[in-house]
């Protein structure tokens, strides 16, 4: 049966190979994302649908909504994989607008779409957040990882409320995914055996990883999975 499946953040990384993975399958795929030429670069090579917008903004969420809705009538999964950390890269001294701005690129672009949504969803339907390793070890002192904290109880009572019609929730956390903008531009030689060395596999993680955790939690093996946090990081969460 094929399936529609909606995907945030699905221009590149992370998102892009959830949206990979799901069309090799034959599922309709629609890929939202703030910039409108690598999303449709993306939608062309694994022939999916791409929709620009902002998912922090109220309006264009409901915008996505009514094309949605009228393109596909209904949704199987939602993949909430859009966010980032804004404090990165340094910026303002000004506290309240660092934590407001991963507020908004990190619980808004999930719960906005999320509400919206949700009555799109179809019975026994799924839905993921992606979260991060920082929800659990911290994020070196930027607000990221309590961002991406927010989103784990949000979820369990999503599943709650949600379970009555069949639809499971579920939040899976990567740890270092290589070949991802997160990381881009931020790792030199001494930084990434680090990170590779936490892990007990020896290995950096793949955007494949992820994609293949968040298909299989959509597949009927993960039918009775919800209200979990999947990590996916080599066992870097427990330390070395």
């Amino acid at each position: 049966m094929t399936r529609t499946v909606v995907i945030s953040g699905g221009g590149t990384g992370i998102g892009k190979a959830v949206a990979a993975r799901f069309a090799a399958d034959g599922d309709r795929v629609a890929i939202i994302g703030r910039r409108a030429d690598v999303l449709e670069r993306t939608a062309k090579e694994i022939g999916g649908i791409a929709l620009a917008a902002d998912l922090s903004e109220p309006a264009e969420v409901e915008r996505v909504r009514a094309d949605l809705a009228e393109r596909f009538g209904t949704i199987d999964v939602l993949v909430n994989n859009a966010g980032g950390n804004i404090e990165r890269h340094g910026g303002s001294g000004d506290v309240a607008a660092r934590w407001t701005g991963n507020f908004r690129a990190n619980v808004l672009t999930s719960v906005l779409p999320t509400e919206a949504f949700r009555e799109l969803l179809n019975p026994n339907g799924t839905v993921v957040f992606v979260s991060s390793i920082a929800a659990f070890r911290g994020s070196g002192g930027t607000s990221y990882g309590p961002m991406k904290a927010a989103l784990h109880p949000y979820a369990f009572d999503l599943a709650s409320a949600l379970g009555p019609r069949g639809i499971t929730v579920n939040v899976v956390a990567p740890g270092f995914i290589e070949d991802t903008e997160f990381f881009r531009g931020t790792m030199d030689d001494e930084r990434r055996a680090m990170l590779v060395g936490q892990t007990h596999t020896g290995r950096a993680g793949t955007p494949q990883d992820i994609a293949e955790t968040v298909h299989w939690l959509a597949s009927p093996g993960g039918g009775h999975v919800t209200a979990q946090i999947i990590q996916v990081n080599g066992g870097a969460e427990r330390g070395r």
